[in-house]
């Protein structure tokens, strides 16, 4: 498989810690010294190793956060 790297460039927020310590975060990160994107998936305490995620530019971004504040806590029932 190959390699590849990754450096992040702005942490935006943690929001939920487990009971291992990993955290679920929000990031802007580069990918392969590519333009930033906004990333959200769980890391380890000291950002060794990381879990799934998913990795938006700032439009897509913009666009989910627009459409998370049209729906109400009852649309997510």
């Amino acid at each position: 498989m190959a390699e590849f790297k990754y450096e992040i460039i702005r942490e935006l927020g943690v929001f939920e810690t487990s009971k291992n310590g990993w955290t679920k975060e929000i990031n802007m990160i580069s990918w392969n010294d590519a333009a930033p994107k906004i990333d959200i998936r769980n890391w380890s305490p000291d950002h060794s190793r990381m879990g799934k995620g998913i990795s938006l530019s700032k439009e897509e971004f913009l666009s989910l956060r627009e459409l998370m504040n049209e729906l109400s806590e009852a649309d997510l029932d």
